[in-house]
């Protein structure tokens, strides 16, 4: 870790380093422009970018298509989804590369501005039909490079004993929330109402404040750790027979894992295609945009992700709270009911008709009511499981049901013009219970195993489980 001697004692930012919100503000300006970009993104492809007039310019796009296609000629929206897919995929695989970058060759600082280049880059060249491809290029690349080491940075403010860096991530978190809420808006309505490229250049210009704040703010962050230059030889203890066995199930849970989350992915591809076609987007009688519903499911998701920490915080003090398996297994059946809401309003809705904008302000609710019950629940017990001595590569494993989701949803998405809605909605439904099922088996069969052992180190778990967002 780097030298943090001179910001221990720095409480300027609500009793907080100063970097603290450098940082904060740097990955609030970065997540409203990959936020924004990825709200247009499926959108932007179905409406102009794979029409003929469009399509034909993008360079390396035949070769391109024809891998996605497989030989099998694919409508627009299915094209899409595919396209979002992979990309989408691919963000939850750079960071790792990202890591050892900066840990190897340039270090933190260095790699956290080649990164927010790269993406400042790549949503500028999301401006022309001729760079499509070197556009998500960049922005895979630049993601990879920025999004594991700051928040690395993030950590290194403060000394190993420091109790202040749980409540530093939750700030950091709040940054994070600020930018995926307003991104919507923002880049959505440019989009609607003046062009498809006036939104991209929006992204692209928040992503340039966020260099701006983030260089500015480099004297209030420590120093990189010296990198490494050679392998390490010290040969680490074997693993015990228990520890084996508990690394093996964790991995084998990966793909159940990818399942519980299919339901929320959907939210930015194939959701956004569907609301705008056969939802009632009125709020109130006025008619909101398409993009936005990206901005009201973030509100949403914050809303329920505090009130979810002060129900079990309340749920504690009067019974025995569930376990992280149980978590788990509420989190899926509770986000399978959000999903089963889109199936029910679509059935309910006369041919012709449109569904009504609750059942949509209901998916929402419960799937992010089941969401904050997964994804940080997920990385906390696979951070509290994992093997002491391989805890950083299961943590690192932790996040591949999440490329695997993403691919499997560039895939499902491009179902939904083949099948009525509510047999499109009741596969997600049915994919987010199973995975619940699933959960309570393995909690019935191997619920001792997975148990904390005397020896947890809790502080390991504190550290590694930092606050992610979808």
């Amino acid at each position: 870790m780097a030298d943090v001697a001179n910001v221990t004692d720095d409480r300027w930012f609500f009793g907080h380093p100063k970097g603290l919100a450098f940082l904060s503000f740097t990955e609030a300006w970065e997540r409203f422009s990959y936020y924004g970009m990825q709200t247009l993104l499926v959108l932007y492809m179905v409406h102009q970018l794979l029409l003929p007039g469009h399509v034909e310019n993008i360079a390396g796009f035949a070769p391109f298509r024809s891998v996605i296609e497989h030989g099998h000629q694919m409508s627009n929206q299915a094209l899409a989804s595919a396209v979002f897919g992979l990309y989408t995929g691919l963000v939850y695989l750079t960071p790792f590369f990202g890591g050892l970058l900066a840990d190897w060759v340039l270090g933190r600082t260095k790699t956290i501005i080649l990164g927010a280049c790269l993406m400042a880059l790549g949503h500028f060249l999301m401006a022309f039909d001729q760079s499509f491809l070197a556009a998500l290029l960049c922005l895979m690349l630049g993601t990879g490079c920025f999004k594991g080491n700051i928040a690395t940075q993030v950590s290194h403010l403060y000394a190993e004993n420091d109790g202040r860096r749980a409540d530093a991530f939750q700030i950091f978190y709040l940054g994070i929330n600020a930018g995926v809420i307003v991104a919507p808006f923002v880049t959505g309505t440019l989009a609607e109402k003046v062009a498809w490229h006036w939104g991209f250049g929006a992204a692209g210009v928040g992503m340039l404040v966020s260099l701006v704040i983030y260089i500015s703010g480099r004297r209030f962050i420590p120093p990189d750790a010296p990198r490494q230059t050679k392998a390490v030889t010290t040969k680490a203890p074997p693993l015990s027979g228990r520890e084996v066995r508990v690394a093996v199930l964790l991995v084998a849970l990966l793909p159940v894992l990818s399942a519980s989350v299919i339901g929320n992915q959907e939210i930015f591809n194939a959701y956004l295609i569907w609301a705008e076609r056969s939802a009632d987007l009125q709020i109130f009688g006025h008619k909101i945009l398409t993009e936005w519903m990206i901005s009201v499911d973030a509100i949403v998701s914050v809303a329920t992700i505090a009130g979810m920490v002060v129900f079990w915080r309340w749920w504690a003090k009067r019974w025995t709270e569930p376990d992280e398996l149980g978590k788990l297994i509420i989190g899926c059946l509770v986000g399978a009911i959000g999903v089963l809401c889109l199936a029910l309003g679509s059935s309910l809705t006369p041919p012709g008709g449109k569904t009504p904008f609750g059942w949509l302000l209901a998916f929402h609710l419960f799937n992010d009511i089941g969401f904050a019950n997964v994804l940080p629940v997920g990385l906390a017990f696979y951070a509290r499981s994992a093997p002491k001595a391989i805890a950083g590569s299961i943590v690192g494993l932790y996040y591949l049901h999440l490329f695997a989701g993403n691919l499997f949803v560039g895939w499902l998405g491009g179902q939904l013009e083949k099948m009525p809605a509510v047999r499109f909605w009741l596969i997600h439904a049915v994919l987010v219970g199973g995975a619940a099922v699933v959960f309570l088996i393995v909690r019935f069969l191997f619920g001792g195993m997975l148990r904390p052992s005397t020896s947890f180190d809790e502080d390991l778990a504190t550290d590694l489980a930092q606050p992610t967002v979808r």
